[in-house]
């Protein structure tokens, strides 16, 4: 499921299109879920490096195992915020005659509960709103990151995003 380039991005992007009819009906309707995903040490340790943020609790397994609650190391709540991107591709549908989409924001994340290294999470997405402009739309979502085994996500987040098109919007 993990993503590792342009090519096959778009290649799970393009297996989603929808019509423009198709998108609207998914309004309050019924949620989408991703497959899951295994967030390891090695992509924990990565993420330390990207945003250089190497508190212990992520990247030090055996001080973690012995000085947090967790057990062990746990992924950075901005890292599980950041797989909403990856889990998206793999559940969301796309509109047709999309040129690109892009994130707008958030007007709501919470870090319910933490991702243990060697987890595994999925997405799960319900489109609450739908604002269509001249030549894009913005959908708005419930996001939500289950941890495998666990009654409580990881995440829950009210997220907008933007579907760009090069025509009017029909």
């Amino acid at each position: 499921m993990a993503l590792t380039s342009v090519e096959e991005t778009e290649r799970r992007l393009k297996e989603r299109l929808v019509s423009l009819e198709s998108y609207r009906g998914h309004v309050g309707g019924e949620a989408f879920t991703s497959d899951w995903l295994v967030v390891d040490q090695g992509m924990i340790d990565r993420f330390a490096e990207a945003t250089h943020d190497f508190q212990f609790i992520h990247v030090d397994p055996d001080r973690a195992r012995a000085e947090s609650p967790f057990g062990g190391t746990i992924a950075h709540g901005f890292l599980t915020l950041s797989l909403l991107s990856t889990l998206a591709y793999d559940a969301l549908p796309g509109v047709s005659g999309t040129k690109m989409g892009v994130n707008v924001g958030f007007d709501k994340v919470r870090f319910v509960s933490p991702v243990k290294s060697g987890a595994r999470v999925r997405g799960v997405f319900k489109m609450t709103a739908l604002k269509e402009r001249a030549v894009s739309l913005q959908t708005s979502w419930e996001a939500t990151i289950e941890i495998e085994g666990s009654i409580k996500p990881a995440l829950a987040a009210d997220w907008i995003t933007l579907a760009i098109f090069d025509e009017p919007v029909g």
